[in-house]
C-alpha cells in the first residue's frame, strides 16, 4: 500500500493557503476568542463572496501571465446599471444579461487591445478602468442608486447550512472552473503563462485564449456586481473602487504566480477569505478598520516580493538540476568512451 506523502501535500499552494487561513484565524482567536464563534466565522465567509468571484475571474488572466486592474470599475458600472434596471421594475433576468454584456464588452476591449494592438495589459486595463469609472459617474449623475426592491436585497440573506445562496453559487463556479482547468482547453491558460513561445510552437491559440481570459475576468466582475447590489442594497459612484487590488492580492496569497502558469482557483478563493476578513480582524483586535487599505497594500507588496523570490528560487533550482543532469550524462558518456578505448586497445 502506497504511503501518503504529507510533505508533498503541504507544499501544494492551495493547501498551504488553507493552513495560512487556519493559522491566521487561530491567532486572532487567541487575542479575542469571540472571533472563533461559528456565527462570526460564517459571517466572515459569506462576506467574502464578492471578492471570491473577482478572484476566480482574474485568476484566468493571471494564469496567462497578464494582469487586469479594471475589474473594480467593471463591477461598479455593472452594479449601477443593473441596480437602476431592477429599481425601475425591469425583469431581473434582463438586468443580469445587461450586466454580463457590459462584462463581455469590457473584456473584449482589454483582450483585443493586448493581442491586436500590443498594448501591455497593465496599460490597457488601467485605461479601461478610468473610462468605465467615468461612465459610472455619467450614468448615475454622481448620485447613489437606492430604493431597490426588498425581494432582490433579500436574495443575499437566503442561506443553506449557514452559508448564503450567493456563496454556494461561488463554490459551484469554483468547482466547475477547477474541472475546466483540467481539460485540454483549460490547460492552455497555464501553458501560455508558463512558456508563451513554446505554447505558440505547439499550436495553442494564444490570442483566443488570452482574450477569453479577459472576458471571463470582466464577466465574473459583472456577476460580482449583481451580488454586490443585493448585499449592500445601494450603489455609490465609487462602488468597487480598489477591489482589483484586493482580488490580485487574494490570488497571489492563494498561490497564483504573477508571472503566470502556476496556481488554482481553490487557492484564489481561500485568499479572498483572508483579504475580505482584514477589516473584521482589525475590529476584533481592537484596531481601527481605517487601516484596512494600508494592510492590504502591505500584504500585496510582501506577497509580490515573496512570489518573486520563490520564482527566482525555482529558476535556480531548475538550472542546477539541468546542470547536474548534463554533468551525469557527460560523465556516463566519458566512461562509455573509456571502456570503448580499452576494448580497442585489447
Amino acid at each position: 500500500m502506497q504511503s501518503i506523502d504529507f510533505k508533498k501535500i503541504i507544499k501544494q499552494r492551495g493547501v498551504s493557503s488553507l493552513f495560512f487561513v487556519i493559522i491566521l484565524f487561530l491567532l486572532v482567536g487567541l487575542i479575542n476568542p469571540d472571533f472563533l464563534q461559528v456565527s462570526n466565522l460564517l459571517l466572515t465567509l459569506n462576506a467574502s463572496v464578492v471578492f471570491a468571484l473577482l478572484s476566480i475571474g482574474i485568476s484566468f488572466v493571471l494564469f496567462t501571465g497578464e494582469i487586469d486592474v479594471s475589474i473594480g470599475a467593471v463591477l461598479g458600472f455593472s452594479a449601477a446599471v443593473s441596480a437602476t434596471l431592477i429599481r425601475d421594475g425591469k425583469p431581473w433576468a434582463f438586468a443580469f444579461l445587461v450586466a454580463v454584456f457590459i462584462g463581455v464588452v469590457c473584456g473584449l476591449i482589454n483582450g483585443c487591445g493586448l493581442m491586436f494592438f500590443n498594448i501591455p495589459s497593465i496599460i490597457i486595463t488601467l485605461g479601461t478602468n478610468s473610462i468605465v469609472r467615468g461612465l459610472v459617474y455619467v450614468y448615475t449623475g454622481g448620485r447613489w442608486v437606492e430604493n431597490l426592491p426588498m425581494e432582490y436585497k433579500a436574495l443575499s440573506q437566503v442561506t443553506f447550512c449557514g452559508i448564503t445562496l450567493f456563496y454556494w453559487i461561488a463554490l459551484i463556479i469554483m468547482l466547475a472552473g477547477t474541472f475546466f482547468l483540467h481539460t485540454p482547453t483549460g490547460r492552455n491558460f497555464f501553458a501560455i503563462g508558463d512558456n508563451i513561445d513554446g505554447a505558440t510552437l505547439i499550436g495553442i491559440p494564444v490570442k483566443k485564449t488570452k482574450i477569453s481570459a479577459f472576458v471571463l475576468s470582466s464577466v465574473f466582475a459583472s456577476v460580482a456586481g449583481l451580488m454586490y447590489v443585493s448585499r449592500i442594497g445601494f450603489v455609490t459612484p465609487v462602488a468597487g473602487n480598489g477591489y482589483e487590488m484586493k482580488a490580485i492580492a487574494a490570488c497571489v496569497l492563494g498561490g497564483i504566480s504573477l508571472s503566470g502558469g502556476v496556481g488554482n482557483l481553490v487557492g484564489a478563493v481561500l485568499g479572498s477569505i483572508i483579504m475580505a476578513s482584514v477589516g473584521r480582524i482589525l475590529v476584533f483586535m481592537k484596531f481601527s478598520s481605517d487601516y484596512d487599505g494600508t494592510i492590504t497594500g502591505l500584504l500585496l507588496i510582501i506577497i509580490v516580493v515573496v512570489d518573486a523570490l520563490l520564482q527566482q528560487h525555482t529558476i535556480e533550482k531548475t538550472r542546477r538540476l539541468r546542470l547536474l543532469a548534463k554533468t551525469v550524462q557527460s560523465a556516463a558518456q566519458n566512461s562509455k568512451n573509456s571502456e570503448s578505448d580499452k576494448k580497442d586497445g585489447e
